[in-house]
């Protein structure tokens, strides 16, 4: 079975939020709601998400943006941010999806969320990334 298709299966069998293959081929899942796992990890060891393989519930623009920045090689989201694709497909990752969503919702799915509502314009991955992570 191929790298992502298992990790995806990980992510829909124990609804994580986030399932990492890391590049010395440890797989972890992670249970954090929005963008607090990847955060995590890259606040530990900046490099960590380095040519990794990501299957994410969810990802918008900063998501995006911050996997972009950290290096990471592809990724599956079962939900994907039409503003986040240009972010991925610059990075050079290789990206699938369940389905496109114009943007990614609030918690409460009243509006957009706070932090793709904020950074939707942002042309400055790095600016988000920083904002973000340090």
């Amino acid at each position: 079975m191929e790298m992502m298709e298992k990790i995806k299966e990980i992510r829909n069998k124990k609804n994580a939020s986030l399932v990492v293959a890391y590049q010395n081929g440890t797989i972890k899942e992670y249970y954090q709601n929005r963008i607090l796992d990847l955060v995590s990890i890259l606040k530990e060891n900046e490099t960590a998400l380095k040519g990794s393989t990501i299957a994410d519930k969810v990802v918008g623009k900063v998501a995006a943006s911050v996997m972009a920045v950290a290096g990471v090689s592809k990724l599956h989201a079962n939900t994907l941010s039409k503003i986040a694709i240009p972010v991925l497909e610059q990075a050079g990752i290789t990206y699938s999806y369940g389905k496109v969503v114009d943007y990614i919702k609030n918690k409460d799915k009243t509006g957009m969320c706070p932090m793709e509502n904020k950074y939707q314009d942002e042309m400055d991955i790095m600016k988000i990334y920083l904002d973000m992570v340090k």
